[in-house]
This record gives structure tokens, C-alpha cells and sequence, in this order.
């Protein structure tokens, strides 16, 4: 499965934390990521992950493409909903993509450690009859 993570600033440490909690089951799948989420997290993993720009220079919606083209199955969006970010509106498009194209998303660790559960487990299996070449 195509597997996409980003985090905002405040979230990084958490995203790289859950990602070294997880590395076994996610070494099995396609990683790709905004720059520097990719960055701290392949460099604390080992794991090998396309790294598009950083969220603030298009990253984001780099992900968003290939949400749109069916390129993704599952999005791991640590968000901070405490502080405004200048590029809100592109998150927001991001998350109505996924809805858009039922992919699956997790923006907190609470349901990113359910779907990854469940990733494990097979649950998410639909998605290779959804989306066969990848």
C-alpha cells in the first residue's frame, strides 16, 4: 500500500515516535512524505521514503495529486488544531480529497495507531481491489 505522512512542526517529534513504534509494519509499504516529516523520520527509521517538497511550499498538495489521481491508500496527517497555519485552506482540501476518494485518514495518533492496527491485520485489503496497480 501507498502510504502518505505528514505532520505540522509541533506534531514532528510524535510523527517520528509513532513511526519508530510501527517501522515493521510500515518497511512493508510505500512511504512518501513532506520534506522534512520524510527527513526526521527516515532518518530516525531507516525507512525509505519519497520526500516531496515541505508542506509550506506545496508538499501538502504534491500529496494532495496523488490523492486525486488514486496514487494513495491511507494518509497520516498529524495535525495541530490548536495553532493557525497560513496554508490551512490546502490541509482542508487535502482532507476533502481523502472523503472525496475514500482513503483512509488518521490525524492524531489515536486513529493513525487503529488504521496501522488495521493495515496489519488486513483490513484495509479493499483498497488493492479499489486501486489493483499499486
Amino acid at each position: 500500500m501507498n502510504i502518505a505522512i505528514i505532520a505540522h512542526d509541533s506534531k514532528k517529534e510524535l510523527m517520528v515516535q509513532f513511526c519508530i513504534a510501527y517501522c515493521g509494519i510500515l518497511s512493508r509499504h510505500n512511504i512518501c512524505a513532506t520534506g522534512t516529516t520524510g527527513k526526521l523520520v527516515s532518518e530516525a527509521t531507516g525507512l525509505n521514503i519519497q520526500r516531496f517538497l515541505s508542506g509550506s511550499q506545496g508538499g501538502d498538495q504534491q500529496i494532495a495529486a496523488r490523492i486525486a489521481c488514486n496514487e494513495i491508500d491511507m494518509l497520516l496527517f498529524f495535525r495541530d488544531p490548536l495553532n493557525p497555519k497560513p496554508h490551512e485552506p490546502n490541509e482542508m482540501n487535502l482532507l476533502r480529497l481523502c472523503d472525496v476518494h475514500s482513503i483512509p485518514l488518521a490525524t492524531n495518533i489515536a486513529t493513525a495507531e487503529v488504521l496501522i492496527l488495521g493495515l496489519e491485520r488486513g483490513d484495509l485489503d479493499w483498497r488493492t481491489i479499489v486501486n489493483p496497480g499499486f
